[in-house]
């Protein structure tokens, strides 16, 4: 699934869903202020600007839905671009949460994927406890480490 017909999925639902709101998708970067707005929503750290622009910057593929200008839901993928492909930052702001916008941006990231990843790529992601069974509809699984060992990570 391209573009234009991720567009056509989101413009459907949209239509379906929310008929009452001005939505709009983008998959361009979004500005780091509006990175951080989300982030503060979801309850997670806001980062400094110049880091978060910086990271933005440096991702495969961006995914977002705008409400008058205001961006409330949003995912991008991370990654190497050849082996490894991380989704990150999935988040959809408190009002519309429920509503089908993160599945609407888990359809977009997994369209990015598929037309991307080759033979033997790994796409990871970190979900937020909780959210397991979302990403699961996608194909994802819990790392229960007995084949490949439990996921770790490092803060800093």
């Amino acid at each position: 699934m391209d573009q234009q017909a991720i567009r056509k999925l989101f413009d459907d639902s949209v239509k379906i869903n929310f008929t009452e709101l001005d939505l709009a998708l983008s998959f361009n970067r979004p500005s780091a202020h509006e990175f951080n707005a989300l982030r503060k929503d979801a309850g997670w750290n806001e980062v400094d600007i110049q880091l978060a622009a910086l990271s933005l910057r440096h991702s495969l593929f961006h995914i977002g839905v705008y409400r008058n200008e205001e961006l409330i839901a949003y995912g991008r993928v991370i990654g190497d671009g050849a082996l490894f492909y991380y989704v990150q930052d999935v988040v959809v702001i408190k009002p519309f949460q429920g509503k089908g916008l993160g599945g609407l941006i888990m359809q977009g990231v997994e369209s990015f994927l598929d037309s991307t990843t080759c033979k033997g790529a790994t796409a990871g992601l970190l979900s937020v406890i909780g959210k397991e069974d979302f990403y699961q509809r996608y194909g994802y699984k819990a790392r229960d480490g007995i084949a490949l060992g439990l996921g770790m990570c490092k803060f800093y």
